[in-house]
């Protein structure tokens, strides 16, 4: 019986979750931050929270005898992906990264490309009055900083959970994707949004603001990943299963 860690917290992680479940000898335990607070349905065991950096990573996979570290963290996460190379390093076992591919600046596209929210929050055009915020609860003050500078624009927040913060001149839509095409289409024009803020975080599951911002000529301020460590990834899946099955 090997034990398996999933550091997890998208889409993909629940899935692998439930493909890994159904292999006899491996033994899955799912490991979410605790950040949302109605996580998608999981299968097998699950911790919440958590492991005070790469040390308290590296920690809780020697107590809990884990064999195998699998990081299906969101593409953007940054800093638990770091944690985890580290940790696994540490204590000598075998490490994988699922990582999505990334989206990719298509003919029509108006992208303006950017390091961090910080950055996000300052490139939003002074021209522009109506913005739809995509990159998360958990970033919402360089957008309060901004409205201090520029409370002329209005703010259009979508998000699984409330944020703890605050917007003022804002409206707040909490929903999951994933969200169709005519779904995202509709919204733009409702609102008449005029920029939208959002991470490259990849996948299909929220591609169709991207399809729709291009047909309606409205400029992206995406938010690049950050810089993933060293060690072995793969972009699907049925990938991370097979890397699994040769070990």
């Amino acid at each position: 019986m090997k034990k398996v860690l999933i550091l997890g917290g998208t889409g993909d992680a629940v899935k692998l979750a439930a493909k890994l479940t159904t292999i006899p000898e491996i033994e899955v335990i799912s490991s979410l931050a605790g950040r949302t607070k109605k996580p998608a349905a999981l299968v097998g065991k699950f911790r919440i929270g958590g492991f005070g950096g790469a040390e308290g990573l590296a920690q809780y996979l020697q107590a809990n005898s884990i064999d195998i570290l699998m990081d299906a963290t969101h593409p953007c996460a940054g800093q638990i992906t770091i944690n985890g190379a580290i940790a696994a390093q540490s204590v000598n076992i075998p490490h994988l990264m699922l990582v999505r591919p990334q989206w990719e600046k298509l003919a029509g596209d108006n992208w303006i490309e950017v390091e961090s929210v910080e950055a996000a929050a300052i490139a939003i055009p002074e021209s522009v009055n109506r913005v739809f915020i995509t990159s998360g609860r958990q970033q919402l003050e360089p957008f309060l900083q901004r409205s201090h500078i520029s409370p002329h624009i209005w703010y259009l927040m979508r998000s699984i959970d409330p944020p703890d913060l605050e917007l003022p001149n804002s409206m707040l839509l909490l929903d999951r994707g994933p969200f169709s095409l005519e779904q995202e289409r509709q919204l733009l024009r409702d609102y008449q949004i005029q920029a939208i803020v959002s991470k490259n975080s990849g996948g299909n599951a929220t591609y169709a603001k991207i399809i729709a911002a291009r047909e309606l000529g409205i400029p992206i301020i995406m938010v690049q990943r950050p810089v993933m460590p060293k060690g072995e990834k793969v972009t699907s899946i049925e990938e991370a299963i097979a890397w699994l099955n040769q070990l």
